[in-house]
């Protein structure tokens, strides 16, 4: 299979992945399913309404697999306990089918359905890989956006991935001339 190298923005400038089936990025994902989770140790924090996961961390919702060495899963306590943001920090990594995501450390906010991840980001799918400082998922609209940037502000003890540029590879099809 033929490969270009492409993707090489300016600083904090953005790209997103081109418009074909690769563009959609966990399109139909149902964040409403069950959030079940494996780790090592937990530590319930009911009074902050959060639980912290540590130790070999995995979410699962759906066919959406989130991993890290550490995780702090934010609920609102009413007549049912609901998760309403995950934020992953350590080695995150991001599965669903041949869709894998990685990066330093991530927010999945269930409520705004957006999944950021920042710090040595990089998105693999069906052969294309795309680099960058920070990654924004969609899960409405599938719509993959990456930039350069650490995001701005990081979150609270993680460091900022610094300013950068984009870059990737597309996977081409053989033409047959």
């Amino acid at each position: 299979m033929k490969r270009i190298a492409i993707l090489t923005l300016g600083l904090f400038g953005s790209a997103m992945v081109l418009p074909t089936a690769s563009a959609q990025v966990l399109t139909g994902h149902n964040s409403n399913a069950p959030v079940d989770f494996n780790a090592g140790r937990i530590e319930i924090q009911d009074r902050s309404d959060r639980v912290v996961l540590s130790g070999g961390v995995q979410v699962t919702q759906g066919n959406l697999t989130l991993r890290s060495a550490r995780m702090t899963i934010a609920y609102s306590n009413g007549r049912n306990i609901n998760v309403n943001r995950i934020d992953a920090t350590g080695n995150v990594v991001i599965t669903r089918g041949d869709e894998r995501a990685t990066g330093n450390a991530a927010i999945y906010d269930l409520d705004r359905r957006l999944i950021t991840l920042v710090g040595d980001v990089t998105l693999r799918q069906s052969g294309n890989d795309l680099n960058g400082g920070r990654l924004v998922i969609d899960l409405d609209s599938g719509k993959a956006v990456i930039d350069g940037s650490g995001g701005g502000a990081p979150p609270p003890g993680i460091e900022s991935a610094g300013p950068g540029r984009v870059t990737g590879t597309f996977t081409v099809p053989q033409n047959s001339r």
